[in-house]
């Protein structure tokens, strides 16, 4: 038998496991590392998060990923390069992080690595019936184990859509796992560049839990300020707490067919962009709004597809919390406007159910590598039009 075979056999058989979980989101702002320590699978799962850290990635990067990002029309050769360029830098980035932590590699059982989503085409967004549900996410795994010595576990999504689903959120799964609760029905906000969210509820409801994308998280208002301030963000919303919410531009963004649609659904910077933006505004006679204007307008967007999300799926039900994950949670002038259309709600930080905000989605994917070499399908058949299913393509280091 093949020694690497044997490795993860033996790292399967393991009482815990130590395991690196990796994502990299739309906004590009850097990798998050976080080191678990997970213990048995399924509903039994205790994961401690031992050591977080975001590393940032340089301008150079970003400029690379913006090649080729949400893009129909790219240069397949940059394309074909990064794909390996990724894995490499992320594997550095890896070995830094464990020598910052004084660790070695061979004390770590798994990496799962999320990779970096270049594009997403589920056939709700493309409307194109002659192919498949796809999505892409590169930085080659086999990259990521040679370039650290560890058993690497990555491209989850492909696995989802082979199964029948569109690839995301797969937030579901883990959240499923850690985080459903004997009494509260639980909303899990997630807010990135697309924010969404998993619905829980209490473990004696007869509802099914589900993970949905929303809408805008943050993607339109960091593309903004990128291009009108040649920024990465509006920190603390300091630009958009500066202007005017413009009602009739809101309502026209609001009116998106996609907002209406039921949940689950999955949705990306494919649709929600400046492209779209510019759609709305010369449809509604906006094009001349000050930046300010417009970025207090886009925040109310990203709040109101959100609010209006959760008061839809938790209508008529009692004893409900929402916890928040992801860089919205750091944009003051957001999180005011959530509160505001959400007065009757509980509303908190993943930290007050003992999960860092800012390192969830890496813990969840370290989960999913931990059920797909310890777990079972069967752990996640009880949530709502998402394949019970392990994810993601295994590559050994030698």
């Amino acid at each position: 038998m093949n020694s690497q075979i044997q490795k993860l056999y033996d790292i399967g058989n393991k009482r815990e496991r130590l395991i690196i979980g990796l994502m990299s989101g739309t906004s590009l702002d850097g990798l998050d590392i976080a080191l678990c320590r997970i213990q048995n699978s399924g509903t039994d799962t205790q994961l401690d998060l031992l050591h977080f850290a975001t590393l940032e990635y340089t301008s150079d990067f970003r400029k690379k990923i913006r090649g080729v990002f949400a893009k129909r029309e790219i240069d397949q050769q940059l394309l074909c390069g990064l794909n390996s360029f990724i894995g490499v830098e992320h594997a550095g980035l890896i070995n830094r992080a464990l020598n910052e932590w004084n660790m070695e590699a061979s004390q770590i059982d798994l990496i799962a690595s999320h990779g970096q989503t270049v594009f997403h085409a589920p056939q709700i967004l493309t409307k194109d019936p002659s192919l498949p549900n796809s999505t892409l996410q590169i930085g080659d795994g086999d990259h990521i184990a040679v370039h650290t010595g560890i058993i690497t576990v990555s491209d989850f999504r492909q696995k989802h859509i082979a199964a029948g689903g569109e690839g995301a959120p797969l937030a579901a799964y883990g959240d499923y796992l850690l985080f459903t609760d004997e009494v509260e029905n639980r909303i899990l906000l997630n807010i990135g560049g697309i924010s969404n969210f998993t619905f829980l509820p209490h473990t004696n409801s007869d509802l099914k839990s589900f993970a949905t994308d929303l809408g805008p998280g943050n993607t339109i208002m960091n593309q903004y300020v990128a291009a009108h301030y040649g920024i990465e963000m509006d920190k603390d919303g300091k630009i958009a707490k500066q202007g005017t919410i413009r009602y009739e531009l809101l309502s026209a963004l609001m009116a998106e067919e996609f907002l209406q649609q039921d949940f689950p659904k999955t949705t990306g910077p494919e649709l929600f962009n400046l492209d779209y933006l510019s759609q709305i505004q010369q449809e509604t006679n906006t094009g001349s709004l000050s930046h300010p204007d417009v970025l207090a307008t886009l925040n109310a967007f990203s709040a109101k597809a959100i609010t209006a999300s959760i008061l839809k799926v938790t209508k008529g039900l009692e004893n409900v919390a929402v916890y928040i994950s992801g860089g919205g949670i750091h944009n003051p002038l957001l999180m005011e406007n959530i509160r505001q259309d959400l007065p009757l709600l509980k509303i908190e930080s993943m930290q007050q159910i003992n999960m860092n905000p800012d390192a969830k989605e890496a813990c969840l994917f370290a989960l999913l590598a931990n059920e797909t070499v310890a777990g079972s399908p069967e752990h996640v058949d009880n949530i709502k039009n998402s394949p019970a299913i392990c994810m993601g393509k295994i590559s050994f280091p030698s």
